[in-house]
């Protein structure tokens, strides 16, 4: 069952990002850039093979499924293993809207530098859970534009943290980032029901937070130094 994520009205003023400059040549969503040596789903998923909880508890992934997940953290990161329901909330587009996605929302918790909502079809970004007593994302780094890497058997797809969900559930993300990882990217029953590792890097911000260019560069440079590979190194 597909969760839905918060709108920014609902996910409080509190986790709002303020609104960054849009920096030089930067443009919204563009292609991936290419990785050429590329840090590996294998390297990512051998770095968090061993969980040390920072959650006071266990999340969801859905509202009827049991809570089994922690967040776990190591130096540099938090991370997740859990499910992957889609979201398609924000700007309008031809995929994502009130037609294609029953759950639909205009708003997401973090904003363009424009101001304007993110955009889920164009834009790989992750949903955290809002703050709350099983665990504030905020206390571990975890803000709005923060850089994630997103795996899913042996693919790596770099996304920013962009919309915020139920507190007591975990395991989604933009429509994006399912159809980079070759996951069902449809709102209404797409998605999958496990194996995907959310790992983000703490202390970590892309500006601006839609531009995918940046977000691909920022979330190698931090996935090379996070798995301990050299920076021209394979």
């Amino acid at each position: 069952m597909r969760v839905r994520s918060l709108s920014l009205a609902a996910a409080s003023i509190a986790l709002v990002a303020p609104a960054q400059p849009v920096a030089a040549g930067a443009g919204l969503s563009g292609p991936p850039a290419t990785r050429g040596t590329a840090v590996s789903a294998a390297d990512l998923l051998d770095r968090v093979r061993a969980c040390d909880p920072v959650s006071r508890g266990r999340y969801r992934t859905d509202t009827d499924a049991p809570a089994t997940v922690p967040v776990c953290g190591t130096e540099g990161a938090v991370f997740w293993t859990a499910d992957m329901d889609i979201d398609c909330d924000g700007q309008p587009t031809p995929r994502c809207n009130s037609r294609t996605d029953p759950y639909f929302s205009e708003g997401t918790a973090y904003a363009q530098s424009d101001g304007r909502p993110l955009d889920a079809e164009h834009l790989p970004f992750i949903v955290v859970p809002v703050p709350s007593s099983l665990w504030d994302h905020r206390d571990h780094g975890v803000h709005g534009g923060a850089v994630a890497a997103v795996v899913h058997r042996d693919r790596v797809q770099y996304a920013v943290v962009g919309d915020a969900g139920p507190a007591g559930i975990i395991g989604e993300a933009s429509y994006a980032t399912a159809e980079a990882l070759g996951i069902d990217p449809d709102p209404h029953g797409g998605g999958t029901p496990s194996g995907v590792t959310y790992i983000v890097f703490k202390d970590s911000r892309v500006t601006p937070i839609e531009s995918r260019a940046a977000a691909e560069e920022l979330g190698e440079r931090l996935a090379r130094e996070f798995v301990g590979t050299a920076a021209g190194g394979g």
